[in-house]
């Protein structure tokens, strides 16, 4: 059997490795359009920042090293051209050479990848101007940096990332740990987008604290050459808002599938160009399978039909495994979808997520429930604690888990697996309270924050408590009338003249003190109360508390004031 993989990075390698396994005797052809294969992609951020210092590092595989341990022919500068799935064959051009050849295959596997987004910005084929998608980017951009640096010192060096994605984060990260001025900017209203707004504001807020410039909510109209500067560019915003002079722009703009080979073979692809597939990656072609980037899987989340491309390494590792068992085990194996976890750094804080965000919730209008908690990553009493900002999404009525979303600085990623792992099991919502995991007070505590988020969703399934979302307190505040809706701050007064009201004209009465004093309170026990605390364990204390002295519209605030104060830091009605 002969076997032909197109793309040989992370789907394309690890499908290729799997068979070799299976079958001493396949003949395996590799063909990369780039020079190099089975490279560390989502390592490049870090070289370019000096984090990472050795180059050949950078080179996980070479195809003299995956000839020698797996006897692959692996082709380099090898672009396909044409594929045609009648006759099994490939029109292959070598890029070096010019060398045009056909390529017969009994299997085929399309691990074609994604490229970056280019659009049609005037001046975006200038100097300086950098998209990264494998190590001749990665290089081209360190010595760009190193050329710029010759004649300038590092901090009189002003960097543009285009697009708030995960590697745009890193990249600003890494650009400023090079010393350099970084402005960050933005089309869409919030940076990375698989966060929620109110979670995406910790990171925004923590990137302007590391002198970081973000726009949001503007895009790059066009590139124009500095005046005093050939090299150097002037960026106008579509508001009009000029940039200072950027010496180095790096366009993370996003990414399409890189398909249209495939599309031109007649093989099925979405309107966007992802490959469509099967449970089993097979195409509509004869012998032909996908994986990775460019093709469009099932929902994991959602089940059913719902399909979601998602461009991630850990799928499409998987994904190329899958390929190669289906293609020489009598067993095949389904492909089960994908739930997309994934987590960046941006400086000391670190955000992940798993699953639907509101925005994909409300686009497929399911009904759906948050939770926001922020306890400590460890034991409070054990030094080096820091603060989790944890959401989780779900049905109310079923408990049904839609998704996690966590930003912190310890422990992050630790708890958005247990969640991924939870959805892949099938779990409940209220499950998670029930889960039994690490505990030291160096890494944890006895009621781990996944428990407590468990917790509070029991309690709301139950009916313990209702909540109201910082989007709802402010409609409420500022467009209900003033009577409308009374907010109830049970922290305690020098928490509120250090970190601020959370609501002009609200009720102050410290959690301890609510017993005596709710003579302070409407009479009108129907009246809507909003309770909010520091971070919500005393507001839901206070909520009780109401609801059994006969109040009977109370609220709690989700996330009390930490998330609502992330997301809108002044006094909501002032």
């Amino acid at each position: 059997m002969k076997i032909v993989i197109v793309g040989g990075v992370a789907a394309g390698a690890s499908a290729a490795a799997r068979a070799r396994r299976l079958s001493e005797d396949a003949e395996i052809v590799i063909l990369q359009s780039g020079p190099d294969v089975s490279f560390a992609s989502c390592g490049m951020p870090y070289f370019i920042g000096g984090e990472i210092s050795d180059r050949d590092t950078m080179a996980v595989q070479t195809p003299e090293s995956l000839h020698q341990r797996l006897n692959l022919d692996v082709r380099v500068n090898a672009v396909v051209e044409s594929i045609d799935v009648e006759t099994q064959t490939l029109v292959v051009k070598n890029a070096s050479t010019g060398q045009v050849y056909s390529e017969s295959y009994d299997q085929l596997v399309l691990a074609v990848g994604a490229a970056p987004i280019k659009p049609p910005i005037p001046g975006i084929d200038r100097p300086g101007l950098f998209a990264l998608r494998n190590l001749q980017d990665m290089d081209d951009i360190v010595e760009w940096i190193n050329k710029m640096t010759a004649t300038m010192p590092a901090s009189s060096m002003h960097c543009v990332v285009a697009g708030a994605g995960f590697v745009g984060l890193e990249m600003v990260e890494q650009l400023h740990h090079r010393g350099c001025q970084v402005t960050l900017v933005e089309l869409q209203p919030q940076i990375l987008a698989p966060l929620d707004e109110e979670m995406a504001a910790i990171l925004h807020r923590d990137l302007e604290a590391h002198g970081v410039t973000v726009i949001v909510n503007d895009g790059i109209k066009e590139f124009t050459e500095d005046p005093t500067d050939p090299e150097a560019s002037i960026l106008t915003l579509g508001s009009g808002r000029k940039l200072p002079t950027a010496h180095l722009t790096i366009l993370g703009l996003g990414v399409r599938p890189d398909t249209a080979v495939v599309k031109s073979a007649g093989i099925n692809v979405t309107p966007r160009g992802h490959i469509i597939v099967d449970d089993f990656l097979h195409t509509s072609a004869k012998n032909v399978w996908a994986a990775g980037d460019a093709v469009q899987v099932r929902n994991a989340v959602l089940g059913g039909e719902e399909m979601w491309a998602v461009p991630l390494a850990g799928p499409a590792n998987r994904q190329g495994r899958i390929v190669a068992d289906n293609i020489f085990l009598e067993t095949k194996k389904k492909y089960k979808g994908t739930y997309a976890v994934a987590v960046v750094r941006s400086f000391q804080e670190y955000a992940a997520s798993v699953g639907m965000n509101e925005k994909l919730l409300r686009a497929s209008k399911l009904p759906y429930q948050c939770v926001h908690i922020h306890p400590n990553s460890h034991a409070g009493y054990y030094p080096g604690a820091s603060q989790i900002h944890l959401k989780v999404l779900f049905d109310k009525d079923t408990g049904k888990l839609y998704g996690a979303q966590a930003v912190g600085r310890e422990g992050v990623e630790k708890r958005i697996d247990v969640i991924a792992t939870a959805m892949q099991a099938g779990m409940l919502a209220n499950d998670l309270a029930e889960l039994e995991l690490c505990y030291a007070p160096p890494v944890g505590s006895a009621k781990d924050p996944v428990n407590y988020a468990g917790m509070v969703a029991q309690n709301i399934m139950d009916g313990l408590v209702t909540q109201i979302e910082w989007k709802g307190l402010i409609d409420k505040v500022e467009q209900g009338t003033e009577n409308n809706v009374v907010v109830l701050d049970v922290r305690g007064p020098s928490e509120i003249a250090r970190d601020g009201p959370i609501a002009k004209g609200a009720t102050n009465i410290p959690l301890n003190d609510l017993r005596q004093r709710m003579n302070e309170l409407p009479a009108n026990k129907d009246q809507h109360i909003v309770v909010t605390c520091a971070s919500g364990q005393r507001a839901y204390y206070a909520y009780r508390i109401l609801k059994q002295n006969g109040y009977t519209h109370v609220d709690n605030l989700g996330g009390a004031f930490a998330t609502f104060h992330a997301i809108h830091p002044a006094p909501v009605g002032a």
